[in-house]
C-alpha cells in the first residue's frame, strides 16, 4: 500500500513541495515549543517577574489601605483632641520646622552624651 486513498491521483511535485514546506513549518513550531518548555532558566525568570509584579501590586494595595487607616485614625484623634492642644502642637511643629539646625544639633549632643555614658558604664562594669 502506498498510503493513497481510492481514487486519488499521485501528487504533483508542487503539491509535494507544499506539503514538505508545511511539515517543516509545523516541525519548527513544535521544536520551538519544546525548547521553550525545556528552558528552565527562562521559565524561572518569567515566574520571578510574575511573582515580583504580584508582590508590587499587593504592596501598593496594602500601602493604600494603611494610609487610609492612618488618615482615619488621625482624623479621629484630631476630632477628640481639644482645640488648645491642637494649637500648641501646631505651634510646636512650626517652631521645630523653623529651627531644624538647632534641633539637629541638640539631638546630636544628646546622642554623644548617651554614647559616652554607655562607654563609661562598660569600662567600669
Amino acid at each position: 500500500m502506498t498510503g493513497r486513498r481510492h481514487g486519488e491521483s499521485d501528487p504533483t511535485p508542487a503539491e509535494l513541495r507544499e506539503r514538505v514546506e508545511r511539515t517543516r513549518e509545523e516541525l519548527g513550531r513544535t521544536v520551538e515549543a519544546l525548547a521553550a518548555k525545556a528552558d528552565v532558566k527562562a521559565q524561572a525568570k518569567e515566574k520571578t517577574a510574575a511573582v515580583k509584579e504580584q508582590a508590587t501590586e499587593r504592596a501598593a494595595l496594602v500601602t493604600a489601605q494603611v494610609r487610609g487607616r492612618v488618615g482615619q485614625a488621625a482624623h479621629a484623634a484630631a476630632d477628640k483632641t481639644p482645640d488648645p492642644v491642637l494649637g500648641q502642637a501646631a505651634r510646636a511643629a512650626t517652631a521645630a520646622r523653623a529651627n531644624k539646625g538647632a534641633l539637629l544639633a541638640a539631638g546630636a549632643v544628646v546622642i554623644v552624651f548617651l554614647l559616652v555614658r554607655r562607654g563609661r558604664e562598660r569600662r567600669s562594669g
